[in-house]
């Protein structure tokens, strides 16, 4: 059930897609927008209500991406202007939202502003950029480092100054605290408003300001050899900064300009700070997305709290939000296992707020090994061994057994899983009980029963490996029995009747329960028309 109102991003289900890996349209083994299109009916009948793009802009690809050379332009990779208008038409046409991913944190060194900003110190543009002297023994004005390794500055020798980058040198970070970049973005946000998006999903949002007074971050007591090497210091200075609320309000204005948009943000923080990112009033994100169940213990007693914590710390009328999988973190099926990832689909599916796909994961795509030769990913090659790299969840899709998979007719920019003649598209469509068809099971419910998708969260127990939790409307309840296990358990209680509705493994639906539920191992069912909660 589509619901063409302001708060549709309420109701929907997003799915991500990574454009390089989903669909490649001319042969030269890299995704496309055309490709996009072609796949679209497909999307549609899976059931999500937005797509979110990874970005498709003009870049060097440095970091895929995600170092943008033209805010307001298509990569030649992925097609033309021309595609992205079919794009969006054909979207729109099948009742699908288009979010695209905006990168305002820092552009590519080769941006025409940047260009500029370096030509010299009193180049009008040089402000639009963070550029410090050196530290009186010469070297980095500061300690800061860069998450991808190494000093967060680089010196630039023609001016005799360092600039500052979060992420790769070739990635230099904008001045949020100049007006002037905070008016150019919003411009490039009505830009594609005016094309028809439906939001943006912004990226490092709380990396936006930095300190003012460009101070050490201090020591990280907690670091252990092996992790990451920008751990070692806790980026107190440079993320997270009081002021990057009046940052993302302005932003936020700019979307509220336009009807029934939504603003994403990207923040890897705690429940309590990240909750900040609704804003004064709900006056900052829509959707600061909540990456809790990413690093999960894969336990009920674990997952619960993260639940409870979440729900508490909501800011009154703040809608929540939940994630399984994305461009950055290993797969999902690779984290829980792949019989545990139907149960993680139901959990994500039956949690009160709005879902996120990533693609791949609803046929059940795992974590793919990437030979050192074929390494893509610069923070893999900077910091290589102790794996960080991201290549292994952006592989192709699995469309079906072909040389390729269906993805192209040549060698893919990544390799592809050994699996994919097996857990592709094709065959799991034709497979009444697969993990696809689970998905679409699964979303086929969320938008049929309210309960789902505006009723309360009530939790009920969580022992043992069972997680249980009540979805409540003013009329109708429902019940969710995770086993989080590979074991058979029991729920007993006088008062528990009903009906399962889905089990995960989509072979129970309409067995009446009575006082008591057995269930599989790595099994979760839904229970409709109940009774007293169990105890």
């Amino acid at each position: 059930m589509k619901r063409p109102d302001e708060f549709w991003w309420r109701h929907g289900v997003f799915y991500q897609i990574y454009p390089r890996s989903f669909q490649d349209s001319n042969s030269d083994g890299v995704g496309d927008l055309r490709g996009i299109i072609e796949r679209l009916p497909y999307l549609v009948s899976l059931g999500i209500d937005a797509i979110w793009l990874s970005p498709i802009f003009p870049s060097p690809m440095a970091d895929f991406g995600y170092d943008i050379a033209d805010y307001t332009g298509i990569d030649p990779l992925f097609g033309t202007i021309a595609d992205f208008d079919a794009l969006i038409a054909a979207a729109h046409d099948g009742g699908l939202k288009l979010i695209l991913d905006l990168v305002p944190n820092h552009t590519s060194d080769l941006h025409p502003w940047f260009v500029e900003s370096r030509r010299s110190r009193d180049n009008p543009k040089r402000d639009w950029y963070i550029w410090r002297d050196p530290n009186e023994a010469g070297g980095p004005p500061n300690n800061w480092l860069s998450e991808f390794g190494g000093s967060a500055w680089q010196y630039d020798a023609a001016t005799a100054q360092y600039y500052y980058h979060a992420f790769l040198a070739q990635q230099p970070d904008l001045n949020w605290r100049n007006p002037e970049v905070r008016h150019a973005i919003h411009d490039v946000m009505r830009f594609w408003l005016r094309k028809g998006v439906d939001g943006f999903r912004v990226d490092v949002i709380w990396h936006l300001i930095k300190d003012a007074e460009f101070r050490d971050n201090p020591p990280n007591p907690s670091f252990r050899p092996g992790r990451p090497p920008h751990e070692q210091i806790l980026p107190l200075r440079t993320t997270d900064q009081a002021e990057v609320h009046d940052a993302i309000a302005g932003m936020r204005r700019v979307i509220d300009e336009f009807p029934a948009r939504v603003l994403i943000g990207e923040i890897y923080l705690p429940t309590e700070r990240l909750v900040t990112y609704y804003g004064r009033e709900l006056g900052g994100a829509h959707l600061p997305f909540n990456f809790a169940l990413l690093s999960a213990p894969w336990n009920a007693r674990a997952i619960e709290k993260i639940i409870h914590d979440y729900e508490a710390a909501l800011p009154h009328g703040a809608w929540p939000n939940w994630v399984l999988g994305n461009h950055d973190r290993p797969r999902v099926a690779s984290r829980v296992g792949r019989d545990q990832a139907r149960v993680a689909a139901m959990l994500l599916l039956t949690l009160r707020g709005t879902p996120t796909l990533y693609y791949g994961d609803e046929i059940g795509m795992h974590q793919v090994a990437i030979a050192p030769g074929q390494v893509r990913d610069p923070f893999e090659k900077n910091v290589p061994g102790i794996g960080v790299g991201r290549d292994g969840c952006r592989t192709p899709m699995q469309w079906d057994a072909g040389r390729f998979a269906g993805f192209s007719t040549s060698t893919p920019w990544l390799p592809l899983s050994e699996d994919s003649v097996h857990e592709n598209v094709v065959n799991l469509e034709a497979d009444a009980r697969s993990i696809l068809n689970l998905y679409k099971a699964l979303i086929g419910l969320r938008n049929n029963l309210p309960e789902l998708v505006t009723g309360s969260y009530v939790p009920i127990a969580a022992q043992g490996d069972l997680l249980i939790y009540r979805r409540q409307s003013e009329i109708d309840a429902l019940i969710i029995a995770l086993n989080l296990g590979d074991q058979p358990t029991s729920i007993s209680s006088g008062g528990l009747r009903g009906e399962i509705l889905i089990s995960t493994l989509l072979d129970r639906s309409g067995e009446k329960v009575e006082d008591a539920l057995d269930l599989r191992g790595n099994e979760g069912v839904i229970i409709g028309a109940l009774g007293a909660q169990p105890e």
